[in-house]
Protein backbone atom coordinates (compact mmCIF):
# COMPACT_ATOMS: atom_id res chain seq x y z
CA UNK A 1 0.00 0.00 0.00
CA UNK A 2 1.15 3.50 -1.01
CA UNK A 3 1.15 5.76 2.26
CA UNK A 4 0.44 9.79 2.20
CA UNK A 5 -1.15 11.53 5.03
CA UNK A 6 -3.40 14.58 4.61
CA UNK A 7 -4.01 17.30 7.64
CA UNK A 8 -7.13 19.27 7.93
CA UNK A 9 -6.60 21.36 10.66
CA UNK A 10 -10.44 22.67 11.57
CA UNK A 11 -11.21 26.09 13.13
CA UNK A 12 -12.64 30.00 12.47
CA UNK A 13 -10.29 31.21 14.30
CA UNK A 14 -7.20 29.66 11.78
CA UNK A 15 -9.21 31.21 9.24
CA UNK A 16 -9.29 34.48 10.65
CA UNK A 17 -5.88 34.63 11.62
CA UNK A 18 -6.44 34.40 15.49
CA UNK A 19 -4.75 31.93 16.12
CA UNK A 20 -1.17 30.31 14.64
CA UNK A 21 -1.82 27.00 13.25
CA UNK A 22 1.32 25.89 14.67
CA UNK A 23 -0.51 22.18 15.34
CA UNK A 24 0.29 21.89 10.52
CA UNK A 25 3.87 22.65 11.55
CA UNK A 26 4.27 20.05 14.18
CA UNK A 27 2.40 17.07 12.77
CA UNK A 28 4.45 18.16 9.55
CA UNK A 29 7.83 17.54 11.05
CA UNK A 30 6.17 14.38 13.02
CA UNK A 31 5.42 12.89 9.49
CA UNK A 32 8.36 13.71 7.99
CA UNK A 33 10.38 12.00 10.94
CA UNK A 34 8.14 8.99 10.82
CA UNK A 35 9.34 8.67 7.07
CA UNK A 36 5.34 9.21 6.03
CA UNK A 37 4.84 11.41 3.01
CA UNK A 38 2.37 14.03 3.34
CA UNK A 39 1.46 16.49 0.04
CA UNK A 40 -1.71 18.23 1.76
CA UNK A 41 -2.71 20.49 4.22
CA UNK A 42 -6.18 21.86 4.46
CA UNK A 43 -7.51 24.68 6.77
CA UNK A 44 -11.47 24.55 7.69
CA UNK A 45 -13.70 26.33 9.55
CA UNK A 46 -16.20 25.13 12.00
CA UNK A 47 -19.07 24.47 8.88
CA UNK A 48 -20.36 20.88 9.28
CA UNK A 49 -20.84 21.22 5.33
CA UNK A 50 -17.00 22.31 4.20
CA UNK A 51 -15.73 19.74 6.73
CA UNK A 52 -16.87 17.09 4.79
CA UNK A 53 -16.34 18.58 1.89
CA UNK A 54 -12.42 18.59 2.72
CA UNK A 55 -12.99 15.03 3.94
CA UNK A 56 -14.13 13.89 0.11
CA UNK A 57 -11.15 15.64 -1.14
CA UNK A 58 -8.95 13.85 1.69
CA UNK A 59 -10.34 10.46 1.72
CA UNK A 60 -10.17 10.28 -2.19
CA UNK A 61 -6.54 11.34 -2.87
CA UNK A 62 -4.89 10.19 1.02
CA UNK A 63 -5.06 7.29 3.18
CA UNK A 64 -3.90 8.97 6.25
CA UNK A 65 -6.58 11.93 7.46
CA UNK A 66 -5.04 13.46 10.42
CA UNK A 67 -7.48 16.59 11.74
CA UNK A 68 -7.22 18.77 14.66
CA UNK A 69 -9.30 21.03 16.12
CA UNK A 70 -13.34 20.59 16.72
CA UNK A 71 -13.67 18.34 19.28
CA UNK A 72 -14.57 20.59 22.21
CA UNK A 73 -17.77 20.49 24.26
CA UNK A 74 -19.34 23.85 22.44
CA UNK A 75 -22.01 24.17 19.77
CA UNK A 76 -19.07 24.76 17.12
CA UNK A 77 -16.93 21.84 17.88
CA UNK A 78 -18.29 19.36 15.24
CA UNK A 79 -15.53 17.39 13.97
CA UNK A 80 -16.57 14.21 15.57
CA UNK A 81 -20.36 14.50 14.29
CA UNK A 82 -19.32 15.76 10.78
CA UNK A 83 -17.08 12.92 10.35
CA UNK A 84 -19.24 10.02 11.12
CA UNK A 85 -21.92 11.55 9.31
CA UNK A 86 -19.79 11.86 6.27
CA UNK A 87 -19.27 8.22 6.14
CA UNK A 88 -23.31 7.38 7.03
CA UNK A 89 -22.27 5.59 10.73
CA UNK A 90 -23.66 6.34 14.08
CA UNK A 91 -22.21 7.72 17.28
CA UNK A 92 -21.64 5.50 19.90
CA UNK A 93 -21.40 6.79 23.70
CA UNK A 94 -18.07 5.54 25.77
CA UNK A 95 -18.84 5.46 29.27
CA UNK A 96 -15.39 5.17 30.10
CA UNK A 97 -14.80 8.77 28.42
CA UNK A 98 -17.51 9.79 30.27
CA UNK A 99 -16.48 8.66 33.32
CA UNK A 100 -12.69 10.36 33.07
CA UNK A 101 -14.18 13.90 31.85
CA UNK A 102 -16.08 13.58 34.74
CA UNK A 103 -13.23 12.63 37.23
CA UNK A 104 -10.92 15.95 35.15
CA UNK A 105 -13.91 17.90 36.58
CA UNK A 106 -14.05 17.48 39.77
CA UNK A 107 -14.93 20.65 42.05
CA UNK A 108 -16.05 21.94 38.41
CA UNK A 109 -19.48 22.81 37.03
CA UNK A 110 -19.63 20.23 33.72
CA UNK A 111 -22.83 20.65 31.58
CA UNK A 112 -24.67 18.39 29.25
CA UNK A 113 -22.50 19.35 26.74
CA UNK A 114 -19.01 18.07 27.99
CA UNK A 115 -20.89 14.34 27.23
CA UNK A 116 -20.85 14.65 23.88
CA UNK A 117 -17.22 14.26 24.03
CA UNK A 118 -18.32 10.39 25.23
CA UNK A 119 -19.35 9.95 21.85
CA UNK A 120 -17.21 8.76 18.91
CA UNK A 121 -18.25 6.86 15.11
CA UNK A 122 -19.43 3.32 15.71
CA UNK A 123 -16.01 1.07 15.54
CA UNK A 124 -13.35 3.70 16.10
CA UNK A 125 -11.12 3.49 18.95
CA UNK A 126 -10.44 5.95 21.75
CA UNK A 127 -7.07 8.86 21.13
CA UNK A 128 -6.83 9.08 24.68
CA UNK A 129 -5.90 12.54 26.04
CA UNK A 130 -4.03 12.42 28.72
CA UNK A 131 -4.30 16.15 29.50
CA UNK A 132 -7.50 17.36 28.45
CA UNK A 133 -11.14 16.41 28.08
CA UNK A 134 -11.59 16.14 24.36
CA UNK A 135 -10.52 12.58 23.26
CA UNK A 136 -9.51 11.93 19.58
CA UNK A 137 -10.12 8.71 18.14
CA UNK A 138 -8.13 5.96 15.94
CA UNK A 139 -10.94 5.11 13.17
CA UNK A 140 -10.43 3.05 9.91
CA UNK A 141 -14.05 3.66 8.05
CA UNK A 142 -13.16 1.53 5.39
CA UNK A 143 -10.18 -0.55 3.90
CA UNK A 144 -6.61 1.03 3.22
CA UNK A 145 -8.08 4.62 4.88
CA UNK A 146 -7.24 5.84 8.69
CA UNK A 147 -8.66 8.83 10.50
CA UNK A 148 -6.68 10.34 13.58
CA UNK A 149 -7.95 13.23 15.23
CA UNK A 150 -7.08 15.39 18.09
CA UNK A 151 -8.12 18.39 19.97
CA UNK A 152 -6.28 22.11 18.50
CA UNK A 153 -4.59 22.63 21.82
CA UNK A 154 -1.29 21.85 21.29
CA UNK A 155 -0.26 20.94 24.60
CA UNK A 156 -3.07 18.47 24.55
CA UNK A 157 -2.32 17.43 21.06
CA UNK A 158 1.72 16.89 21.45
CA UNK A 159 1.76 14.19 23.90
CA UNK A 160 -1.72 12.40 22.41
CA UNK A 161 0.27 11.99 19.00
CA UNK A 162 3.77 10.67 20.84
CA UNK A 163 2.72 8.62 23.18
CA UNK A 164 -0.42 6.97 21.36
CA UNK A 165 -0.30 7.51 17.77
CA UNK A 166 2.68 6.91 17.08
CA UNK A 167 2.85 3.31 18.49
CA UNK A 168 -0.25 2.84 16.53
CA UNK A 169 0.94 3.85 13.10
CA UNK A 170 3.98 1.94 13.86
CA UNK A 171 2.41 -1.40 14.86
CA UNK A 172 -0.18 -1.21 12.12
CA UNK A 173 2.77 -0.79 9.68
CA UNK A 174 2.29 2.93 8.23
CA UNK A 175 6.06 3.69 9.12
CA UNK A 176 7.96 2.17 6.68
CA UNK A 177 11.14 4.53 7.09
CA UNK A 178 12.49 7.04 9.25
CA UNK A 179 13.38 10.29 7.95
CA UNK A 180 15.88 12.36 10.19
CA UNK A 181 17.31 16.19 9.30
CA UNK A 182 19.58 18.04 10.92
CA UNK A 183 19.71 21.77 10.18
CA UNK A 184 22.84 23.91 10.48
CA UNK A 185 22.43 27.34 11.64
CA UNK A 186 24.32 29.79 10.20
CA UNK A 187 25.41 33.93 10.98
CA UNK A 188 27.46 36.42 9.39
CA UNK A 189 26.56 35.30 5.54
CA UNK A 190 24.01 35.03 3.39
CA UNK A 191 21.94 32.55 1.83
CA UNK A 192 23.39 32.94 -1.87
CA UNK A 193 26.57 32.98 -0.74
CA UNK A 194 26.42 30.03 1.77
CA UNK A 195 24.68 28.07 -0.79
CA UNK A 196 27.38 29.13 -3.02
CA UNK A 197 29.85 27.23 -0.75
CA UNK A 198 28.14 24.09 -0.45
CA UNK A 199 26.69 24.08 -4.11
CA UNK A 200 27.22 20.68 -4.72
CA UNK A 201 26.00 19.24 -1.98
CA UNK A 202 22.27 19.88 -3.45
CA UNK A 203 22.97 16.86 -6.15
CA UNK A 204 22.58 14.65 -3.47
CA UNK A 205 19.60 12.08 -3.17
CA UNK A 206 20.55 10.73 0.38
CA UNK A 207 20.97 12.76 2.46
CA UNK A 208 19.89 16.03 1.03
CA UNK A 209 21.07 19.22 1.53
CA UNK A 210 18.51 22.29 1.00
CA UNK A 211 19.33 26.09 2.26
CA UNK A 212 16.63 28.40 3.38
CA UNK A 213 17.02 31.98 5.53
CA UNK A 214 15.04 33.46 8.17
CA UNK A 215 15.75 36.86 9.17
CA UNK A 216 18.82 37.27 8.68
CA UNK A 217 19.98 33.97 8.99
CA UNK A 218 21.29 31.44 6.67
CA UNK A 219 20.60 27.16 7.31
CA UNK A 220 21.16 24.25 5.94
CA UNK A 221 18.90 21.60 6.19
CA UNK A 222 20.24 17.62 5.85
CA UNK A 223 17.61 15.20 5.87
CA UNK A 224 18.46 11.10 5.53
CA UNK A 225 15.85 8.42 5.28
CA UNK A 226 16.34 5.00 6.72
CA UNK A 227 15.31 2.02 8.48
CA UNK A 228 16.27 3.56 11.59
CA UNK A 229 16.99 6.75 13.14
CA UNK A 230 20.59 5.37 13.67
CA UNK A 231 21.09 4.71 10.54
CA UNK A 232 19.63 8.12 9.03
CA UNK A 233 22.11 9.96 12.04
CA UNK A 234 25.17 8.03 10.46
CA UNK A 235 24.64 8.77 6.56
CA UNK A 236 24.37 12.81 7.85
CA UNK A 237 27.28 12.73 9.96
CA UNK A 238 30.22 12.96 7.37
CA UNK A 239 27.97 15.07 4.60
CA UNK A 240 27.75 17.37 7.95
CA UNK A 241 31.29 17.25 8.58
CA UNK A 242 32.61 18.18 5.36
CA UNK A 243 30.15 20.92 5.45
CA UNK A 244 30.92 22.46 8.40
CA UNK A 245 35.00 22.21 7.02
CA UNK A 246 33.76 24.46 3.98
CA UNK A 247 31.87 26.89 5.70
CA UNK A 248 33.25 27.70 8.68
CA UNK A 249 33.29 29.82 11.32
CA UNK A 250 29.80 31.46 9.94
CA UNK A 251 27.88 27.77 11.45
CA UNK A 252 27.36 28.89 15.09
CA UNK A 253 25.11 25.50 15.96
CA UNK A 254 21.94 22.74 14.78
CA UNK A 255 19.01 22.42 14.93
CA UNK A 256 17.31 24.69 18.76
CA UNK A 257 20.43 26.12 19.03
CA UNK A 258 20.53 30.28 20.06
CA UNK A 259 23.28 32.75 19.32
CA UNK A 260 22.79 34.14 23.05
CA UNK A 261 22.39 30.48 24.04
CA UNK A 262 25.63 29.61 22.22
CA UNK A 263 27.48 32.49 23.35
CA UNK A 264 26.17 31.46 27.43
CA UNK A 265 27.70 28.33 26.64
CA UNK A 266 31.01 30.12 25.94
CA UNK A 267 31.17 32.31 28.85
CA UNK A 268 30.49 29.74 31.12
CA UNK A 269 33.06 27.29 30.12
CA UNK A 270 35.36 30.14 30.74
CA UNK A 271 34.00 31.41 33.89
CA UNK A 272 33.54 34.52 32.20
CA UNK A 273 31.03 37.74 32.38
CA UNK A 274 29.44 39.90 30.14
CA UNK A 275 27.87 43.44 30.01
CA UNK A 276 25.86 45.40 27.67
CA UNK A 277 25.27 48.99 26.47
CA UNK A 278 22.45 49.47 23.93
CA UNK A 279 21.11 52.79 22.59
CA UNK A 280 19.04 51.90 19.17
CA UNK A 281 17.97 48.43 20.20
CA UNK A 282 16.55 49.48 23.31
CA UNK A 283 17.59 46.67 26.05
CA UNK A 284 16.99 43.90 23.32
CA UNK A 285 20.39 42.51 23.64
CA UNK A 286 19.41 42.53 27.23
CA UNK A 287 16.56 40.20 27.14
CA UNK A 288 17.98 37.91 24.26
CA UNK A 289 20.76 37.11 26.66
CA UNK A 290 18.34 36.54 29.44
CA UNK A 291 15.65 34.56 27.65
CA UNK A 292 18.46 31.71 28.03
CA UNK A 293 17.82 29.75 31.08
CA UNK A 294 21.18 30.35 33.90
CA UNK A 295 22.42 33.24 32.63
CA UNK A 296 22.68 34.62 35.78
CA UNK A 297 26.09 32.89 36.21
CA UNK A 298 27.53 34.83 33.12
CA UNK A 299 25.28 38.13 32.88
CA UNK A 300 26.04 41.03 34.91
CA UNK A 301 23.48 43.55 33.63
CA UNK A 302 23.94 46.33 31.39
CA UNK A 303 22.69 50.05 30.56
CA UNK A 304 20.14 51.17 28.15
CA UNK A 305 22.02 54.68 27.15
CA UNK A 306 19.58 55.90 24.85
CA UNK A 307 20.52 59.55 25.23
CA UNK A 308 23.68 61.15 24.51
CA UNK A 309 23.35 62.33 28.47
CA UNK A 310 23.23 59.26 29.45
CA UNK A 311 26.13 57.79 27.42
CA UNK A 312 28.55 60.69 29.03
CA UNK A 313 27.17 60.77 32.20
CA UNK A 314 26.51 57.43 32.94
CA UNK A 315 29.43 54.99 30.46
CA UNK A 316 31.88 58.15 30.70
CA UNK A 317 31.50 58.37 26.57
CA UNK A 318 33.50 61.72 25.99
CA UNK A 319 31.61 64.88 25.34
CA UNK A 320 33.29 65.83 22.15
CA UNK A 321 33.55 62.69 21.04
CA UNK A 322 29.59 62.77 21.05
CA UNK A 323 29.78 66.10 19.64
CA UNK A 324 32.51 65.39 16.90
CA UNK A 325 31.64 62.08 15.73
CA UNK A 326 28.03 61.84 17.06
CA UNK A 327 26.40 59.07 19.09
CA UNK A 328 26.78 57.12 16.15
CA UNK A 329 29.87 56.58 15.71
CA UNK A 330 32.88 53.82 16.38
CA UNK A 331 34.46 56.08 18.79
CA UNK A 332 31.13 56.70 20.94
CA UNK A 333 30.69 52.35 20.41
CA UNK A 334 33.98 51.73 21.73
CA UNK A 335 33.43 53.85 24.36
CA UNK A 336 30.08 52.72 25.55
CA UNK A 337 31.97 49.11 25.46
CA UNK A 338 34.50 50.32 27.85
CA UNK A 339 32.23 52.29 29.90
CA UNK A 340 29.76 49.49 30.86
CA UNK A 341 32.47 47.22 31.54
CA UNK A 342 34.10 49.57 34.27
CA UNK A 343 30.85 50.21 35.53
CA UNK A 344 29.49 46.47 36.08
CA UNK A 345 33.44 45.23 36.08
CA UNK A 346 32.45 42.63 33.77
CA UNK A 347 35.11 40.63 31.92
CA UNK A 348 33.41 41.60 28.31
CA UNK A 349 31.16 43.82 27.44
CA UNK A 350 29.10 44.59 24.20
CA UNK A 351 27.69 47.84 23.14
CA UNK A 352 24.79 49.13 20.30
CA UNK A 353 24.52 52.40 18.69
CA UNK A 354 23.05 53.23 15.23
CA UNK A 355 19.95 54.53 13.29
CA UNK A 356 17.16 51.90 12.89
CA UNK A 357 15.14 54.43 11.80
CA UNK A 358 12.51 54.91 10.13
CA UNK A 359 13.57 58.51 9.93
CA UNK A 360 16.84 60.07 11.11
CA UNK A 361 18.97 58.90 8.61
CA UNK A 362 21.40 60.73 6.30
CA UNK A 363 24.04 60.65 3.15
CA UNK A 364 26.77 60.27 5.81
CA UNK A 365 24.71 58.00 8.18
CA UNK A 366 22.21 56.17 6.59
CA UNK A 367 19.31 54.34 8.15
CA UNK A 368 20.72 51.04 8.98
CA UNK A 369 24.08 52.02 10.32
CA UNK A 370 25.09 50.18 13.09
CA UNK A 371 28.26 49.83 15.00
CA UNK A 372 28.67 47.19 17.65
CA UNK A 373 31.96 47.59 20.46
CA UNK A 374 33.40 44.72 22.00
CA UNK A 375 35.48 44.99 25.06
CA UNK A 376 37.76 41.81 25.90
CA UNK A 377 39.18 40.82 29.01
CA UNK A 378 42.37 42.45 28.66
CA UNK A 379 40.51 45.97 28.23
CA UNK A 380 40.82 45.97 24.72
CA UNK A 381 38.20 47.47 22.56
CA UNK A 382 37.00 47.14 18.95
CA UNK A 383 33.84 48.71 17.19
CA UNK A 384 32.69 47.43 13.78
CA UNK A 385 30.22 48.97 11.35
CA UNK A 386 27.23 47.31 9.82
CA UNK A 387 25.43 48.53 6.92
CA UNK A 388 22.04 46.76 7.37
CA UNK A 389 19.52 47.15 4.58
CA UNK A 390 17.82 50.96 4.84
CA UNK A 391 14.79 49.33 3.20
CA UNK A 392 14.06 46.94 5.95
CA UNK A 393 11.79 48.15 8.70
CA UNK A 394 12.93 49.45 12.34
CA UNK A 395 11.88 45.82 13.78
CA UNK A 396 14.08 43.91 11.51
CA UNK A 397 17.41 46.56 11.98
CA UNK A 398 17.08 46.47 15.76
CA UNK A 399 17.00 42.67 15.51
CA UNK A 400 20.27 41.85 13.55
CA UNK A 401 21.97 44.63 15.44
CA UNK A 402 21.24 42.31 18.55
CA UNK A 403 22.39 39.27 16.70
CA UNK A 404 25.23 40.73 15.00
CA UNK A 405 26.19 41.73 18.26
CA UNK A 406 26.23 38.07 19.78
CA UNK A 407 28.06 36.82 16.76
CA UNK A 408 30.79 39.41 17.18
CA UNK A 409 31.00 38.00 20.65
CA UNK A 410 30.39 33.99 19.49
CA UNK A 411 33.60 34.74 16.98
CA UNK A 412 36.16 35.75 19.38
CA UNK A 413 35.68 33.06 21.33
CA UNK A 414 35.89 30.62 18.25
CA UNK A 415 39.50 32.51 17.63
CA UNK A 416 40.50 32.07 20.96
Amino acid sequence: MTISAEIICIGTELLLGEILNSNAQYLAQQLASLGIPHFYQTVVGDNPERIQKSLAIAANRSNLIITTGGLGPTPDDLTTESIADFFATPLVEHPQIWENIQQKYAGRTITANNRKQAFLPQGAEILTNPVGTAPGMIWQPRQGLMILTFPGVPTELYPMWEQFAVPVLRSQGWVKETFYSKVLLYWGIAESALAEQVNSFFDLTNPTVAPYANYGQARLRITARAETLAAAQALIAPVEAEIRQITGKYCYGVDDDTLAGVVGNHLKSQGQTLAVAESCTGGWLGETITSVAGSSAYFLGGVISYSNEVKAQVLKVSQADLQEHGAVSSEVAMQMALGVKNLLQSDWAISITGIAGPDGGSSVKPIGLVYIGLADPDGNVEAIAYKFNPHRDRHWIRMVSVYSALDQLRQRFVMI
